[in-house]
């Protein structure tokens, strides 16, 4: 359907005049301030594009080699699922999401009771992110606990690759492994690069630091070919400044110098920019999302759009105790308006209590979220043909529509129909017992985790992972 008929709802947060402001604030604070670069060769790397050496580990970019950088970068990335069908492109306009992150306990969808987070969650959440339907990627979902803290990033992504078929998006703790997961990665399915569906995801330490893990990761991906997602976290009043203006253009000044380094390493390097601007709880310890967050998500996600860059932010998630009022209400709030955004990819649904815990039932209720998130984002058609003027003049004045044509033919997919909540009368409701929501979904969420399957090419994918794990842990 042509555009020009279709009535779509959107947010935008900052004017042309504003994205170039912000543009210019943080090409200030990049040429003046400069950013701390904790590696040695990205320091050669800058003093060789700069024809300045280092002030000791104070690197400063000029306002014209970031304005090369950007030009430089590739404007969209295409992502693959394991099996080398593409699964979406990043930077076309839709919003993608992914389950996740790096959570360190599980929390029963049953009883709320947190474990530490094993294999047996990882494997079992990375079938269910492949079975949601509203989720494009799935993330590295939690720290596993149960084995050996040396090859807890290989065992954990060989269950992710080997429990789903969507693309990954993979945070390796520890650097110095980061290439023993590429290397049993391409031992499994051979080349990573040609058809990626492997995103490995770095931060850098705000404000202003390039730390020299984050430089080492990005080097093998570059040199491996693979894209990558670079995404700062500030914490307002803490390592950003209070004001909101004040931590969108830091945050943009640390993006722009990822960004930069990376074209100076190999130009045309595939990468994905994001921030998750959060506030410093300045009553207790911690940080936490407020609803101008999310403002400031979108004003990140419109820079990304100025430059033309694809873009990954804010999930959402990390708020509420489990599938609660607080964690439903951000979910609400971060996806409706990544949707009517310019949101590339909101990779980590699901953290909770401070991001220490995973809740599958948040998940799945947030698969709901989505759902109806990119339904009004969509919004609807208005053309001769959809207001349907000769059936209104069939039909008449006081008469009905439920059995006119339009009716009969799209009732079914008209409106939005929940496979949780049913939509009860109040007799219904005292008939029933008094239901309450969050039961059911605590129901339907461990009913929907005891049907999950493996891909039929587990066992043969475990069993090979495994021997390689072994055989590098000689």
């Amino acid at each position: 359907m042509d555009d020009t008929f279709k009535v779509r709802p959107q947010l935008t947060v900052l004017s042309q005049e504003q994205m170039a402001q912000v543009h210019d604030y943080s090409l200030r604070i990049l040429s003046s301030t400069g950013v701390r670069v904790d590696s040695e060769q990205a320091r050669r790397v800058f003093s060789q594009a700069t024809g300045q050496p280092a002030d000791g580990d104070r690197v400063r970019i000029p306002r014209e080699l970031v304005e090369w950088a950007i030009e430089a970068a590739p404007e969209s990335i295409g992502v693959y699922d394991r099996r080398g069908n593409r699964a979406f492109c990043l930077g076309d306009d839709e919003m993608r999401f992914g389950i996740g992150v790096t959570a360190l306990y599980y929390q029963d969808p049953e009883t709320d009771q947190v474990t530490p987070f094993a294999r047996e969650h990882m494997a079992s959440m990375s079938r269910l992110g492949d079975a949601l339907p509203s989720f494009d990627v799935i993330s590295t979902v939690g720290i596993v606990q149960d084995v050996a803290p040396e090859v807890l990033d290989l065992y954990a992504t060989l269950e992710m690759t080997a429990n789903a078929v969507k693309p990954l998006v993979v945070l390796v703790s520890d650097e110095e492994r980061f290439p023993a997961v590429l290397d049993m990665l391409e031992h499994l399915h051979g080349d990573l690069a040609s058809r990626p569906f492997i995103v490995p995801y770095f931060n850098p330490i705000s404000p202003l630091v390039i730390n020299k893990g984050t430089v080492d990761k990005m080097l093998v991906a570059i040199e491996r070919g693979l894209p990558f997602i670079y995404s700062n976290y500030g914490m307002a009043g803490a390592t950003t400044p209070l004001t909101q203006a004040g931590t969108l253009a830091l945050l943009n000044a640390e993006l722009l110098a990822g960004l930069t380094l990376s074209q100076l390493v190999k130009e045309g390097a595939p990468i994905i920019l994001g921030s998750l601007p959060a506030f410093f709880d300045m009553r207790g310890v911690g940080s936490f999302y407020d609803s101008i967050s999310y403002a400031l998500n979108l004003a990140c996600a419109e820079m990304m759009a100025f430059y033309r860059l694809p873009h990954a932010g804010t999930s959402g998630s990390g708020m509420g105790w489990g599938a609660n009022l607080i964690t439903s209400g951000h979910q609400w709030t971060n996806h409706l308006t990544a949707c009517m955004g310019k949101a590339g990819l909101a990779p980590f649904v699901g953290d909770i209590l401070g991001s220490k815990a995973f809740s599958p039932a948040s998940v799945v209720y947030s698969n709901e979220i989505i759902a109806q998130a990119r339904r009004l984002a969509r919004g609807f058609v208005l053309d001769d043909a959809a207001v349907a003027l000769d059936e209104i003049d069939q039909v008449g004045p006081g008469e009905n529509f439920l059995t006119s044509a339009t009716t009969l033919k799209l009732f079914r997919k008209a409106y939005y129909v929940s496979d949780i909540f049913a939509n009860l009368t109040l007799e219904e409701w005292q008939a029933q017992g008094y239901p309450q929501a969050a039961d059911l979904l605590r129901r339907y969420t461990r009913q929907l985790i005891d049907k999950l399957v493996a891909p039929e090419d587990y066992e043969d994918l475990m069993g090979r992972g495994e021997a390689f794990i072994r055989a590098w842990e000689v």
